[in-house]
């Protein structure tokens, strides 16, 4: 598994409309359980990262830790990304086991 078929899968996932980002917005969907995925950049600050990781794991939400900010933007057509929220179940799962896939790799 390349790092470009997670990056254009996660573009199709925008272009789908099954994209959020935003710290606000990605807290506030975890909490009221819209998200299936949460994906935080590699190089986004320990506290970011723990602090994603924590919510994930008391609402039952997959986490993963994944590409740097600028490719998750690029992956988005934005500015850098720090932190995103996968809506779809399905294309959590198959962000999931790519990323998984990726990292055996």
């Amino acid at each position: 598994m390349t790092i470009e078929k997670i990056v254009n899968f996660l573009g199709l996932a925008m272009r789908a409309g099954k994209v959020k980002t935003g710290e606000s917005v990605i807290l506030n969907d975890i909490k009221k359980n819209r998200l299936k995925l949460v994906i935080i950049a590699t190089d986004a600050s320990e506290n970011t990262k723990t602090k994603f990781q924590s919510k994930c794991e008391s609402y039952h939400i997959s986490f993963r830790i994944f590409g740097t900010r600028a490719e998750l933007g690029q992956a988005l057509g934005k500015a850098e990304r720090v932190n995103i929220g996968i809506t779809d179940q399905g294309f959590a799962k198959k962000l999931v086991s790519m990323i998984d896939e990726y990292r055996k790799e």
